[in-house]
């Protein structure tokens, strides 16, 4: 099958670059290995719930993402609840951002100067020492944002990432209402409107290219196919470039840069609940009996009771911040991160976990992860498991880092790495080009706007050389 230009993978980078150059009247093929587009955006719905199996949040207001989410003509919404912590047996307000950004502004700072070289944050941390508890906090935040690991991320990377994120207003994040995996199939229809061809379930497995001239050997439906096209767009996920899981013939450079890269790690899961119990939980301050802290229902939930010493606060805040709670960060407790959909209706709570912390939950079970989840809750609100227990429904999951098509959440750069995303930029003999959010050069990494992009960075390239 020939055509002027092959694209791998209809993630969101694929999917520009394709309905890009499809409107501009070149002849497309995009071929994904899923039975889906969207790549690690994974939307699925139970009931009235919106559940996202990846990527989530819109973060601030980069053009490129909300001029597609403006086109497409899709509600969302803006994220404005309360953020809460469990800490020292007592839930309280705190701002993990806002302790670990004097950090990171420090690190900007310096890269703005571009004074020494560049270092993992476990290093920086060591040659700058802080409070212990700023120094966890701030490790807290760098590796569940980037699911890394703080002793091999890039600090000149952290610092480029920050000034970025002030650009566009990164510290609001917004939801997609009727779930994100509309916009790639929105995408999609507008590629396959402009005349270019989808294939899906269909698995590169070798690349044979010399210049002006792309083979493509795959699998569909058990079947082999092969496809031809002068140039392509490699839009694979780092992780899956790195496991060599297709053969390129000749290695293109791309590929040598890729692996100076990181693919992190992260776990999330999302709780279904026969209503959010935590709305309906307050304190009758005026009922302690035998050091016991009363916690009543006002929705239905069980009523509990928790041990705890005379002296000890009221471990909820006010009953205002549980009915708009939005994220609820717990160090000590496996996943350290918990977040609502509010102020959409929701009876359905995610947990988080990214970096290395991420693997004492990677090869649990779904079944396992829910087990695990209702323990946490019932200590973090006072109730017993069981009665969490009685009123979870569902579990959703997906086990990104064991995923054949991924092998990871999303890239982040490595100390001394700086430079390899805009090396993996560069053409191959302006036959292979490559994107996706690892290519991002402009320091938002992982992100969906990232792999925008690099998508159409490609598209360019090839459309004006």
């Amino acid at each position: 099958m020939q055509s002027d230009i092959l694209i791998l993978g209809a993630g969101m980078a694929g999917l520009t670059a394709a309905r890009t150059l499809a409107e501009a009247g070149r002849r497309v093929t995009l071929l994904e290995a899923a039975n889906r587009v969207g790549g690690r955006i994974h939307t699925i719905r139970e009931a009235n719930e919106i559940i996202e199996l990846g990527a989530e949040f819109v973060h601030g207001k980069p053009p490129e993402l909300w001029s597609f989410i403006e086109e497409a003509n899709l509600e969302t919404y803006e994220l404005d609840g309360s953020m809460l912590t469990f800490e020292d047996s007592r839930l309280q307000s705190r701002d993990e951002e806002e302790e670990a950004t004097p950090i990171l502004e420090k690190i900007e700072a310096k890269l703005e100067s571009l004074s020494g070289p560049d270092q993992t944050f476990a290093e920086y941390l060591a040659q700058h020492p802080v409070p212990e508890d700023q120094r966890q906090a701030t490790i807290g935040y760098v590796e569940g944002f980037n699911a890394a690991d703080h002793r091999i991320i890039s600090t000149h990377s952290l610092g480029l990432q920050q000034a970025a994120e002030e650009a566009i207003e990164g510290d609001r994040l917004f939801r997609i209402k009727d779930g994100y995996d509309r916009l790639p199939q929105f995408l999609a229809q507008k590629f396959t409107e402009a005349g270019g061809s989808l294939h899906l379930n269909t698995l590169v497995e070798r690349i044979d290219w010399t210049p002006n001239h792309v083979r493509i050997e795959a699998q569909r439906s058990g079947q082999p196919i092969t496809f031809e096209a002068a140039k392509a767009i490699i839009t694979l996920p780092l992780g899956v470039l790195q496991q060599n899981s297709v053969t390129f013939s000749p290695t293109p450079d791309a590929l040598h840069e890729a692996n100076r890269l990181r693919m992190g790690n992260a776990r999330r899961f999302t709780l279904v609940f026969r209503e959010p119990f935590w709305k309906h939980l307050h304190i009758d301050r005026n009922s302690r009996t035998n050091n016991k802290t009363v916690i009543l229902s006002e929705g239905g939930a069980s009523a509990a009771a928790v041990e705890g010493p005379a002296v000890l606060p009221h471990r909820l805040p006010s009953s205002n911040s549980l009915r708009n709670l939005s994220f609820l960060l717990s160090f000590a407790s496996m996943p350290p991160v918990w977040w609502t959909p509010h102020p959409a209706l929701s009876n359905t709570l995610t947990g988080w976990i990214g970096g290395p912390r991420s693997a004492a939950l990677a090869n649990l079970t779904t079944d396992e992860l829910a087990e695990a989840a209702c323990k946490t809750l019932a200590q973090i609100f006072s109730l017993d498991p069981a009665d969490i227990r009685s009123q979870l429904i569902a579990c959703h999951t997906h086990d990104w880092q064991h995923d054949a098509l991924t092998f990871g959440a999303y890239s982040y750069v490595a100390a001394g790495g700086l430079d390899a995303s805009s090396k993996m930029t560069l053409p191959a003999d302006n036959t292979l080009y490559f994107a996706g959010e690892h290519t991002d050069t402009t320091g938002h990494w992982g992100t969906v706007h990232a792999a925008i992009r690099s998508g159409l960075r490609a598209a360019q390239e090839i459309l004006h050389p």
